[in-house]
């Protein structure tokens, strides 16, 4: 049967809510926007990295907003990833959302035509920045309350072809239609899947898009508000998402990107 929409508290509608965070590199990573937002939102958090490169940048990163741990996972591997909900078995016992920003291209393949993409180039890039979510919501299935909630981020490369974004324009698409297939599975424990597809933002993973700067000027003159979005506007539209806030959306793509989507010439 299905459970009726939770009571809302407005001022924390995420206090002690239990969340992986996967995806954080630095100080202007999307995830971290999304992370320091939750964390006022009164949300418990933990996060994971992947390499020693990566940890040196993230713990002390962290440690801002009080996470209860951090995991080194590469999501390629059935053993990380094993040993990653180990963790929140042993600290939490349970998962009340989950926030998926990861992605990964080569760099050869996001540079030129998408035509050239290799096969390996494919694969890696759909495992990584697609098939991960499924993989991760797998293994949260059994640990995560009913009403919990799981965010992803897209981008507009997933629904238009956006020259430089190539094959992950297609891997986006991917994640998007996973978003649906997982809202699904899920409704019956009435937990939701939702993506977030943001505009452009000056982040590391951003650095790798040929002609970044100039999709950046053609946002900034062609969107309705003029200008790009912040990851603290992110941010919030991802807290609403997880929190009971949003109890009657699953399986969406929703578009903060100051408008720029709905524009035509």
């Amino acid at each position: 049967m299905p459970t009726d929409p939770p009571k809302i508290t407005f001022d924390q509608p995420m206090k002690n809510r239990r969340g992986l965070v996967l995806g954080v590199a630095n100080d202007r990573s999307i995830a971290w926007g999304i992370s320091k937002v939750l964390h006022s939102a009164g949300a418990r958090l933990g996060f994971t990295f992947q390499g020693e490169r990566l940890e040196r940048r993230v713990r002390p990163l962290v440690k801002e907003v009080d996470a209860e741990f951090l995991v080194d996972c590469d999501v390629t591997s059935d053993e990380q990833v094993g040993h990653l909900f180990q963790t929140i078995d042993e600290k939490w016992g349970g998962l009340d959302f989950i926030v998926h920003c990861i992605a990964y291209a080569k760099k050869e393949d996001l540079e030129g035509s998408f035509l050239d993409t290799s096969r390996e180039g494919f694969l890696l890039a759909h495992e990584i920045s697609s098939y991960s979510l499924t993989r991760i919501c797998h293994e949260a299935a059994p640990r995560m309350s009913d009403g919990a909630a799981v965010v992803t981020l897209s981008y507009l490369g997933g629904e238009r072809a956006v020259k430089g974004y190539n094959v992950m324009g297609v891997a986006k698409a991917s994640l998007e239609s996973s978003v649906r297939y997982l809202a699904q599975d899920f409704g019956p424990r009435a937990i939701r899947v939702n993506a977030i597809s943001a505009g452009p933002i000056q982040t590391l993973a951003a650095r790798g898009i040929g002609g970044f700067s100039k999709i950046m000027e053609v946002v900034t003159e062609r969107a309705p508000l003029h200008r790009g979005v912040t990851l603290e506007e992110v941010g919030n539209t991802a807290c609403f998402l997880l929190s009971p806030l949003s109890s009657g959306i699953t399986g969406e793509v929703i578009y903060v990107d100051a408008g720029y989507r709905n524009t035509g010439l």
